[in-house]
């Protein structure tokens, strides 16, 4: 009892107020997340779209989360990440609210669109405020619980959404709506403005705002981290595409498919705690190269599968790799960030995914028909291995980076009343644009 009492503490413990709060709104913002998980069920049988409808909508859902992503980031270090995610946050619920009730194909596109956008906006001030508020040393434990709450709400979200929706659709769009609302009532009564004001920048890559866009494009340690992580997303979201496709190809229903993939939220809700233990003081570039690995092996032995339980066994394999993937991913985007560019570097970062989500379907699914299903997880496999030796490679490059933004931080003051000017257009819109991210992310 004393063991697990100290495990706790030691997981839980020193970690301050306002994470807490961060990580509250996570939570219930994840438990409410209906719409994404039913909505192309919802437009093709309850809106009466055809397939070919449906999948413009979720497109126009991406292309508004890449401009979401690209702005919010901009805003968060310009306006500040408070304001940022309450206009964020208090946009999605409104735009929840407007998608449920329209009918036509031009006023649902329209409201995918301007929802995806605002719905990403607050991801870059979020991940950027996480930063803020928790020391190095507590960031891996930190991420690792925000990660935990994620998917304990995501599948939270996926069992009750089924209830919901027997009820009418409609309680879909409203649930999630009012979990977005206490989220934002939770970041204003309770969390203050964490973005800190410097006097001047101290050290290489702490540019002023004005060459923000320069500056990241000339990060080439941070680039190449962002270009690892979209290949191992490209893998990691055939679970989305091309996994229920090989699955009725081996007979198997949807309703198995849903079973095998809810093992994946099962094992990172009992299991995601105790990693941070288990990797703290390890080398980072060999854990996300072990995750590279291990997350490929999994997805490429699905080459090999042809029943339930052995797609089940392929995916707590890559589900290991995504909990090792995870935390390291987000400790280590918090230290190549500097500090007065965060929120764009996290906008960046989070791009990453939006293109992937583009992406991943569409290169899956000419794999599949021009070279066969056992070549696409192979070569999934292969992916893996590479981005192993790349994060190899790399890592001594992106720890002297982190270790040279390090000891430049100076204690300051957060501002509590921040007044920016708005970025110009042609800043915000430059890094952009992308395609639809799924309802859960790792990083």
């Amino acid at each position: 009892m004393r063991t697990v009492r100290s495990w706790f503490r030691d997981t839980t413990g020193g970690l301050p107020r306002a994470f807490w709060y961060l990580w509250t709104g996570t939570l219930i913002n994840r438990v409410g997340s209906f719409v994404l998980i039913f909505l192309a069920i919802y437009l093709t049988q309850e809106r009466g779209f055809s397939n070919a409808q449906a999948g413009l909508v979720l497109g126009l859902w991406g292309v508004g989360g890449a401009v979401g992503t690209t702005v919010g980031g901009t805003l968060a270090d310009r306006w500040g990440r408070r304001p940022t995610l309450l206009t964020a946050h208090l946009g999605a619920a409104t735009m929840m609210l407007a998608l449920g009730f329209a009918r036509e194909l031009p006023a649902v596109a329209a409201g995918a669109l301007l929802l995806g956008m605002f719905a990403e906006a607050a991801r870059p001030a979020f991940g950027a405020m996480m930063v803020d508020v928790v020391p190095e040393k507590d960031r891996l434990r930190a991420f690792s619980l925000n990660y935990w709450a994620i998917n304990l709400g995501f599948a939270c979200a996926a069992v009750l959404a089924g209830f919901a929706a027997q009820a009418g659709y409609l309680l879909l769009f409203v649930v999630d709506a009012v979990t977005t609302v206490v989220t934002a009532l939770i970041v204003f009564t309770r969390v203050k403005e964490t973005r800190r004001a410097t006097a001047a920048p101290a050290r290489p890559g702490d540019a002023a705002p004005a060459g923000a866009l320069r500056t990241i494009l000339t990060d080439r340690v941070f680039l190449g981290f962002v270009v690892l992580n979209l290949f191992g997303a490209l893998v990691f979201l055939q679970h989305i595409s091309m996994l229920p496709i090989a699955m009725g190809d081996s007979g198997l229903s949807p309703a198995t498919y849903g079973s095998v993939i809810a093992l994946n939220g099962v094992l990172i809700v009992v299991g995601q705690l105790f990693v941070p233990r288990l990797i703290s003081g390890r080398s980072r570039s060999h854990v996300l190269a072990l995750a590279s690995l291990v997350m490929g092996a999994g997805f490429g032995l699905t080459a090999f599968a042809d029943a339930a339980w052995f797609y089940g066994l392929t995916v707590l394999i890559w589900t290991l790799g995504e909990m090792l993937n995870s935390p390291s991913n987000a400790t280590l985007i918090a230290e190549l960030s500097p500090d007065r560019l965060r929120g764009r570097y996290q906008g960046v970062f989070s791009l990453s995914w939006q293109i992937a989500g583009a992406a991943a379907p569409i290169l899956g699914g000419l794999v599949r028909e021009r070279a066969g299903n056992t070549e696409l997880w192979l070569g999934c496999a292969a992916i893996g291995a590479l981005m192993a030796v790349a994060h190899l490679i790399s890592g001594p490059a992106r720890e002297r980076r982190a270790a040279q933004l390090r000891p430049a931080a100076q204690p300051v003051t957060p501002v509590t009343a921040v007044s920016q000017p708005v970025p110009e257009p042609a800043e915000a819109a430059a890094t952009a644009p992308a395609e639809p991210v799924p309802a859960r992310t790792p990083s």
